[in-house]
């Protein structure tokens, strides 16, 4: 005889899904698929009997609900899937999961994240990256504990644990500027839409996103100088941690800058290609409007396998204490520009370090004298294949 099914279960396409009157849920029904298949019956009985009771505690005594972090890490994905770190984020998620994933988020504090920063440790990860995991999970229980709110109005968790950053005194890695050799070598050894992007960071000190989000929107022409600027917008999210303002940011572009913008330009499609997100009610995510994309769509980061294999083909250094990441091209134009004699503070506007004097309304006799500080990292058309100005020399300490 067929076990009677328990009121509220539905059967749907051998799956159990749930249906129930309530008063304890908004509206008086709780509608709910579930996972268990046909056969698994008590599965989802025994759900539905802790839903009820989950909601009636948080009805009549304003119990929370104990989600799991999982629960908790995935709904923070999916909400903050626009961020251009979102994918550094979710590799630090899941290098917790094993560690913190099924338990309640009530019980996620320095304690049950212990394990886990010591089993990084052990593997030689640097502190810093380890407190960016860290933070991660800090953001997660603070909105759980702020913004986030379940449908009786209660937010997912009632207080947030203070979760414990490791020293980094001594542990930063110092940059690591390119010679001009260096960065003939590691263009060579990069895929060519990376080395597209390199050359125009190294020429402009652009951030990593704002090379990856360069948009065709943001193009501005200077008639005067017979020129254009790339004007970024303050609210672009920047991933990198370094924006410490949200003023719009002036890319000045040198004669070799304006070279790879040419070049991108002619490979930009008349309309929106075929796999565009637009099309399915998204944001563009194509050639259309980034300047610098792979196969037509826009890259999400230049930081990745490609540039890390480069940078080891090209023999450049790989110690722990030596950043190897796309951010030393920035470090490279900033040291350029003093080897070149540019003031401090042209430098300071050229590499977007504004400190609330500057001003992000330029006059074309400003933007003449801030395109005459960048030009100077040019070769002249007499030295171009013999010498190379401004000649810079680095002193460096030997490094494996």
């Amino acid at each position: 005889m067929a076990k009677k099914t328990m009121s509220g279960l539905r059967l749907r396409y051998g799956r159990w899904h749930i249906d129930k009157r309530s008063k304890y849920f908004p509206g008086g029904r709780l509608r709910q698929s579930t996972s268990f298949r046909e056969e698994e019956q008590e599965k989802a009985e025994e759900l539905l009997i802790h839903k009820l009771e989950e909601a009636r505690k948080a009805v009549e005594f304003g119990v929370r609900p104990d989600r799991p972090f999982e629960q908790a890490a995935t709904k923070y994905l999916i909400d903050n899937q626009h961020k251009a770190s979102i994918d550094d984020d979710g590799t630090h998620l899941d290098q917790m999961m094993p560690h913190i994933g099924s338990l309640p988020i009530s019980k996620v504090h320095n304690g049950t994240l212990d394990p886990f920063v010591k089993g990084r440790l052990a593997k030689g990860i640097r502190p810093k990256s380890i407190n960016n995991a860290l933070g991660v999970v800090r953001r997660i229980l603070n909105l759980a504990a702020g913004s986030w709110h379940d449908e009786n109005g209660l937010t997912w968790l009632g207080a947030v644990p203070k979760i414990t950053m490791l020293p980094i005194q001594g542990d930063k890695a110092k940059p690591y500027p390119l010679s001009w050799q260096e960065q003939r070598t590691l263009l060579k050894k990069l895929p060519d839409h990376l080395a597209e992007m390199s050359l125009y960071k190294v020429n402009t000190g652009a951030r990593e996103q704002e090379v990856c989000q360069l948009s065709w929107d943001w193009e501005v022409e200077v008639p005067e100088l017979n020129t254009l600027v790339f004007l970024i917008p303050g609210w672009l999210d920047d991933g990198e941690g370094l924006v410490k303002n949200r003023e719009d940011r002036l890319h000045v572009l040198n004669k070799i800058a304006i070279s790879v913008i040419k070049k991108a330009r002619k490979q930009r499609p008349t309309k929106h290609l075929k796999r565009c997100c637009i099309h399915t009610g998204g944001k563009c995510n194509c050639a259309f409007t980034y300047v610098f994309t792979y196969k037509g769509y826009r890259v999400g980061r230049m930081n990745n396998t490609g540039w890390k294999r480069a940078w080891r083909e090209a023999k450049l250094p790989v110690s722990r204490n030596v950043l190897r990441g796309v951010h030393n091209l920035k470090h490279t134009f900033g040291r350029r520009l003093r080897s070149a004699g540019v003031s401090n503070e042209t430098r300071r506007v050229l590499l977007g370090h504004t400190n609330g004097d500057i001003t992000t309304d330029y006059s074309a006799a400003e933007v003449a004298e801030l395109l005459e500080a960048v030009n100077r990292l040019c070769l002249t058309k007499d030295q171009r294949g013999v010498h190379e100005t401004p000649t810079l020399t680095l002193i460096k300490r030997k490094v494996g």
